[in-house]
């Protein structure tokens, strides 16, 4: 159902919406802990190793015994309220342009909708948009994530008011150049790759074995989602090193800090300091985080879709037995 079909049925832009939305905001909740485990992994310039006695984090474990340890259990949903936002935003934004270019595909050029390069360049776009739509809040979360005790920022709307006096609007779309580079590829190969493995799973799976499609939904997601934030991650992590700038003197405690004139700058020092390696800091926990929430965000929007579906479905009987 991810992606227009003129076979069967399809969903209207403002159902993709608001299945979108409704799957980002349930599967946000879900992960918002390894979402901090990874931001913290990857704003640190030491070496994530226990032989590194500066190293505030060595691994996953250890992170979430120190972060409960010195800060709480409510540290692994830190600026939840604008990564709900974030999520919201971005999965109705991004499902509705997808469903939208892709049924445009079909109806004004040759290519079949059902292509994985279709698929491929619709998600890369649509993500495009949706994160240009939302990258305020982005920003705003990976601050929020960020920050240690004592907090800088009280609430979400005293950080919008500081960052804006202090640091001005542009401050917001810190890290925007390294998005678009990445999330277009990423979101691009989510969807690319997701539609090849429903593919090759109608074709692996017997009639007899179909019947657990949210099941199988789930997988391909989670797969679909390790195999593109492994193909992207530097920019990841640059992305959320730009994010922070101009935010140094809250991250005095975790170790120490840099300061990037830009992405090609972020590059150069990180390649100097920290090696190739450096731009994989918190893979493990990115790849647990993609795997988990990509194939969450499928299985959500399609049983969103189907409910959506089913209820006018119902809607239409009733008023035509009426």
């Amino acid at each position: 159902m991810v992606g227009y079909d003129p076979e069967t049925r399809s969903v209207s832009a403002v159902e993709a919406a608001a299945a979108g939305s409704a799957s980002g905001l349930v599967t946000r909740v879900l992960i918002s802990p390894l979402d901090v485990i990874k931001i913290r992994f990857q704003l640190q310039i030491e070496q994530l190793s226990s032989r590194n006695p500066g190293a505030k984090y060595h691994g996953i474990l250890q992170a979430v015994q120190r972060i409960f340890q010195e800060e709480g259990l409510g540290a692994f949903w830190k600026g939840h309220v604008p990564a709900q936002l974030l999520s919201v935003g971005y999965g109705a934004v991004q499902f509705m342009a997808f469903e939208s270019l892709t049924k445009l595909v079909h109806n004004v050029t040759s290519y079949n909708a059902r292509d994985s390069f279709v698929h491929f360049v619709c998600g890369g776009l649509a993500a495009c948009t949706a994160t240009v739509a939302v990258q305020p809040v982005d920003t705003l979360r990976t601050r929020f994530a960020a920050q240690g005790e004592p907090k800088i920022y009280r609430n979400l709307r005293h950080a919008v008011v500081t960052m804006y006096q202090t640091e001005g609007p542009r401050t917001f779309y810190r890290g925007l150049t390294p998005t678009i580079i990445a999330v277009f590829p990423y979101a691009g190969l989510q969807f690319s790759f997701y539609n090849i493995l429903q593919q090759f799973s109608e074709w692996a799976i017997p009639a007899e074995g179909k019947k657990g499609g949210n099941v199988k939904n789930l997988v391909c997601g989670s797969c679909a989602g390790i195999i593109s934030k492994t193909l992207t991650y530097p920019f990841d992590l640059c992305k959320k090193r730009l994010q922070v700038g101009g935010f140094e003197h809250a991250r005095a405690a975790f170790g120490q800090v840099r300061t990037y004139r830009g992405l090609l700058d972020c590059i150069r020092q990180i390649m100097r300091e920290e090696g190739p390696g450096g731009f994989f800091k918190g893979l493990s926990p990115s790849l647990l985080k993609a795997a988990v929430s990509t194939g969450l965000i499928f299985f959500w929007y399609e049983l969103f879709c189907s409910l959506l579906h089913a209820l006018k479905s119902t809607d239409s009987t009733t008023r035509k037995e009426g």
